[in-house]
């Protein structure tokens, strides 16, 4: 029953890939640049990650998260904001370590990273991965970047994979997530829940969040990406306008099993009774933001 549970999984993984088919281009949009007609020096930030990072099957430079995080970012700031995409399409945990370098280049204040979605579909154990995904954080904070990260997304919600794929899928997109909740805050980042792929929109409207490779996000999936994340990167950088978050204090472990099940939930280091790690592990927060709505304009 074991090799003809996998020999279908490998036949229905064959037959998704057929079906997705290719996006437009391979890389994204070159999207580097200065955005934010403010004065004052420039807030340096860099995008890491896979093609979710480089907003693979944009055309315009606009429809991209990092664009999207980077003017939205220079409008809470009032500063303008220099923009530099390391991202690589393709990129798996493992690829990071040549994007930091470029990162640090930069002299980089606060990172973005888009990872996971490879490490599950190469069947690259979590642990794994996000020994890469902790290495990558610390090296960023040691350069004195602050460092956001959004979660592997749930895989399950890909229309062109079928069941029993989709459940692995789900299941391995999960593990990981919450494994790399625990990496990045014990590294001293914080993570950005992507959850089923930003919330039930991408599951009940797949024509309109998903672009034409059934795979990738379209540009209105991509502005939700930046919608949940623009947030926790204010917030990194000490600028966050909103109303406080809902917060939920707890063991590390116990919040990453709780954030892969809420899209955009941030998850931080934090301290109690004075404590950095108590009876269970390192003491977290678990903060549920409600911003207003964001438009791409």
């Amino acid at each position: 029953m074991g090799a003809i549970t996998y020999g279908l999984l490998i036949a229905e993984a064959a037959v998704a890939r057929r079906i997705v088919g290719q996006p437009h281009g391979l890389n994204g949009p070159k999207s580097d640049g200065v955005y934010g007609d403010y004065p004052g020096e420039p807030i340096r930030m860099v995008v890491l990650g896979d093609s979710t990072s480089v907003g693979l099957g944009m055309t315009d430079p606009d429809d991209t998260p990092a664009v999207v995080i980077a003017r939205g970012l220079s409008a809470v700031a009032e500063r303008p904001v220099r923009l530099d995409v390391v991202g690589l399409s393709g990129a798996a945990s493992a690829d990071l370590d040549v994007q930091v370098d470029r990162a640090i280049e930069a002299r980089v204040e606060v990172a973005v990273i888009f990872v996971g979605a490879n490490d599950v579909t190469t069947a690259t154990l979590p642990a794994r991965a996000v020994r890469h995904l902790q290495k990558t954080v610390r090296r960023l904070r040691d350069a004195g970047a602050e460092v956001v990260v959004g979660t592997c997304p749930d895989l399950g919600t890909v229309r062109p994979i079928a069941q029993p794929l989709r459940w692995v899928t789900r299941r391995w997109s999960r593990q990981l997530a919450a494994a790399q909740t625990v990496a990045v805050v014990e590294a001293g980042g914080r993570t950005v829940a992507f959850a089923d792929l930003l919330g039930p929109e991408f599951a009940t409207n797949p024509a309109e969040m998903f672009g034409p490779d059934r795979f990738h996000p379209s540009a209105r999936g991509y502005l939700q990406a930046a919608y949940a994340v623009l947030p926790s990167v204010c917030a990194a950088l000490g600028l966050w306008p909103g109303p406080e978050p809902v917060r939920v204090e707890g063991s590390q472990y116990l919040l990453a099993a709780m954030a892969v099940e809420e899209p955009g939930t941030e998850v931080i280091a934090t301290h109690v009774a004075g404590r950095a790690v108590g009876p269970h592990g390192r003491w977290a927060a678990l903060l549920r933001r409600r911003p207003g709505p964001m438009t791409s304009g």
